[in-house]
């Protein structure tokens, strides 16, 4: 018979069951048996394991030698086997480590303030935030929650959206000093319009002109890979860009940059989101943990 076909960790609790009180009957009570069926299962046990582990007599039962080892190692498995299945099973517990994929955008701007405040939450979970704009295979890369901004594509992957962004075009004062402020389409022209070097859902910047939108290619001199190093770029002066609002609301409170073409922006918004693999069973407690958090609190506008 295959080890697969036995229930040997259900053999193992019936046995330190009758040492433990004393008898079959008294086992066959706490195991909701019947006595004949825990004599039985003892007798198969026995057999399978080619050893008499107890000697039967009318008034008592008494472990043998090799039943006395056996009953150790039971009562050390049957132990730490309650110790792994608590250790996953941790209720509504949030405990353990958690690897988070975001782009530096919003790992700079929405999640990094909140971290202190979930920490204190949940203080038996650690976190690994990697921060990149490249999309990564979650199961490949061991990532519980990756952060994904843009439409999202057909995959087994479950998402959970954190809200959406206005997109717009940013300049720094330094920049509209040199080069003069943009009023037309026409207009970027002269200027330095800086981008990203990977494939977007929209390959350039959609803007409006009065009756219809049009993409605007990006041709500026510099591209890059990272959200956040495109908004320093920007505000050192090299150029122009079209951000998420919420990377550059600050910026243009404090003077850092201005929005320019308000009047040609087509309000097209870039959906955020929580994408995690959510198949095959309920999700750990801390991993519920923190999406549930981020929903709340990381609401991109």
């Amino acid at each position: 018979m295959s080890r697969l076909d036995v229930n040997r960790s259900g053999e193992m609790e019936v046995f330190v069951r009758v040492v433990e009180l004393g008898g079959f009957t008294a086992a066959a009570r706490a195991c909701r048996m019947t006595p004949s069926a825990v004599s039985k299962l003892m007798g198969r046990l026995e057999t399978r394991l080619g050893a008499r582990l107890i000697n039967r007599s009318t008034r008592k039962l008494q472990l043998t030698p090799e039943g006395s080892a056996f009953y150790e190692r039971c009562t050390t498995i049957l132990a730490d086997l309650d110790e792994a299945e608590r250790s996953v099973s941790t209720g509504e517990r949030a405990v353990g480590r958690i690897r988070i994929n975001t782009s530096a955008s919003f790992g700079n701007h929405l999640l990094a303030p909140l971290v202190a405040e979930f920490l204190a939450l949940h203080p038996g979970v650690t976190l690994d935030i990697v921060q990149t704009d490249k999309v990564v295979d979650l199961m490949e890369e061991r990532t519980d929650i990756a952060i994904r901004a843009g439409p999202m594509k057909s995959s087994s992957l479950v998402a959970r959206k954190l809200g959406a962004t206005r997109m717009m075009v940013v300049a720094a004062p330094a920049h509209i000093e040199r080069f003069g402020l943009p009023t037309t389409i026409a207009e970027l022209e002269r200027h330095n319009r800086l981008g990203f070097c990977y494939v977007r859902s929209v390959d350039g910047w959609p803007l409006s002109d009065g009756e219809r939108t049009i993409v605007l290619p990006i041709v500026g001199s510099v591209q890059t890979s990272d959200g956040e190093a495109l908004r320093q770029l920007v505000i050192c002066g090299a150029g122009l860009a079209r951000l998420a609002a919420f990377t550059v609301r600050d910026d243009i409170a404090a003077g850092r940059l201005v929005a320019v073409m308000e009047d040609h922006n087509p309000g097209d918004l870039e959906e955020v989101h929580a994408v995690y693999l959510g198949q095959g069973g309920p999700l750990p407690a801390r991993i519920r943990a923190l999406l549930d958090f981020l929903a709340e609190k990381a609401r991109v506008t």
